[in-house]
C-alpha cells in the first residue's frame, strides 16, 4: 500500500501541530516496520536542505509556501501528485485544498482521510471572503472525504451537527516533550518560579487578555513565549507593557531543551486558546503540568476531561492569580499526567492513524 500525506510544511518538524504529527507518524512507520510506503511533501521553500528520506519514509518538495494564500495551490498540486504516483490512500491535514476533493475522487480511486483541523473559518484574522472560502473547504471535505478526522469530539459534534458526517476522533500527542534533557541556560535571567504560556501571538488565544490580568497580579511573574513581532497584534501589545519587570515576554524558542528547561521552572501553565481544537501545546503542557489555568471553552474543557482550573475573562483570571498566590487554588498532582498518559501519547495516536490508513 502507499501512503501520502499532504498539507504539512514537511519533515524533519519545524513548525507545528501537523508537522509533529506527522513526524510521529513517520518514526511509528518506521520503529514498527509497517508494510506501507509512506510519502510526505513538504515546502521547498521551508528547507534550505533537502533530503529525500526521513526516518525510512520518502520526501517530496514542493516549490510553494505551506502557509497563508499559498496553503491552498501547495495543497492541491500534493495531492494531484500523489494521485499521479500512486497513492492508495492520501491523508489530507487541514482543509485548504479541500476543494479539489471532488475532483480527485473523479479521476483516481485513492482513498481520502482529511484531518479538519479546528474550526478554521471562525478565527478573528480571517476577513468575509475567507471565511466563506473556509468554510466552503470545511464542507467539501466534511462532504467528500472518505474518513473524517477531528482531533477534538467538539469539532466531531460541529461536524456532525453542520454536515451530518460521523468523524473519527483522534487528538495529538504531547510526550515527546518528556524525551529531552533541559537547557537550563533558558533561564539564567528569569525568576526561580513563574507561570508559562506558549503560543503563536493572535488575537484567539486571549493574548492581550491574559497579559493585562498578569500585569495587574505583581505576585506572579509571567513567562510568555510568542512570535510577538510578527504582527501588529503583538507589537502593540509588547510596546503597551514594556517596562513591566514581572512581565517577560520573549521571542519564540523552538529549541527542545530551552523550552523543556521553561516548563520545569514554571508552577503554572496558562493556556489562552479559544478556537481550534485539541491544541498541541495544552497536551504537552498536560504531559508536564500539574496545575493548568485554560480559557474557559468546550475544546479546552474536552481537552482536559474538566481537570484544569478555567478563566472566561480578564478579571477571573486575575481573581484565579491571586486565588494561586494565596494558596487558595493548588496543583491537582498527577491528574492532568494521568489524562496525558491515557490519551495524548504518540504511540496511541499513530496506531489509531495506521488502523484507519489500512
Amino acid at each position: 500500500m502507499k501512503l501520502a500525506i499532504v498539507g504539512s510544511v514537511g519533515l524533519p518538524a519545524k513548525y507545528g501541530g501537523f508537522e509533529t504529527l506527522v513526524e510521529n507518524l513517520a518514526l511509528h512507520h518506521d520503529a514498527n516496520r509497517i508494510e506501507c510506503a509512506v510519502t510526505v511533501y513538504c515546502s521547498a521553500k521551508f528547507y534550505a536542505d533537502r533530503p529525500d528520506r526521513f526516518h525510512n519514509v520518502e520526501l517530496k518538495y514542493i516549490p510553494l509556501g505551506a502557509n497563508g494564500p499559498q496553503s491552498i495551490p501547495y495543497d492541491i498540486v500534493s495531492m494531484f501528485s500523489a494521485l499521479w504516483n500512486g497513492a492508495d490512500v492520501i491523508l489530507v491535514l487541514g482543509v485548504s485544498g479541500a476543494i479539489a476533493i471532488p475532483l480527485l475522487r473523479l479521476l483516481g480511486s485513492a482513498r481520502v482521510v482529511t484531518n479538519v483541523d479546528g474550526i478554521e473559518w471562525k478565527r478573528a484574522k480571517w476577513r468575509s471572503a475567507s471565511r466563506w472560502f473556509l468554510r466552503l473547504s470545511e464542507r467539501i471535505a466534511a462532504k467528500w472525504s472518505h474518513v473524517v478526522i477531528a482531533d477534538n469530539a467538539e469539532i466531531a459534534k460541529h461536524i456532525m451537527a453542520h454536515y451530518g458526517v460521523a468523524c473519527n476522533v483522534i487528538p495529538y500527542g504531547g510526550d515527546h516533550v518528556l524525551a529531552t534533557c533541559a537547557d537550563d541556560s533558558a533561564r539564567e535571567e528569569l525568576p526561580s518560579r513563574f507561570a508559562l504560556a506558549i503560543c503563536r501571538i493572535e488575537p484567539e488565544n486571549n493574548v492581550a487578555m491574559i497579559v493585562e490580568a498578569f500585569a495587574r497580579q505583581p505576585a506572579i511573574d509571567l513567562v510568555f513565549v510568542g512570535n510577538w513581532s510578527a504582527s501588529a497584534y503583538g507589537l502593540g501589545i509588547r510596546e503597551h507593557f514594556a517596562g513591566i519587570p514581572h512581565l517577560h515576554l520573549l521571542d519564540p524558542v523552538y529549541d527542545a531543551a530551552r523550552l523543556k528547561s521553561l516548563r520545569e521552572g514554571a508552577s503554572v501553565y496558562i493556556h489562552g486558546h479559544s478556537a481550534g481544537g485539541t491544541n498541541p501545546s495544552l497536551v504537552e503542557a498536560m504531559h508536564c503540568h500539574d496545575l493548568v489555568l485554560a480559557f474557559d471553552c468546550g475544546f479546552n474543557r474536552s481537552t482536559t476531561e474538566g481537570a484544569a482550573h478555567y478563566f472566561r475573562d480578564c478579571n477571573h483570571l486575575g481573581t484565579m492569580l491571586a486565588q494561586i498566590a494565596d494558596g487558595t487554588i493548588k496543583p491537582r498532582l498527577g491528574v492532568l499526567k494521568e489524562i496525558a498518559d491515557r490519551r495524548y501519547r504518540w504511540e496511541i495516536v499513530a496506531r489509531q492513524y495506521f488502523d484507519i490508513i489500512s
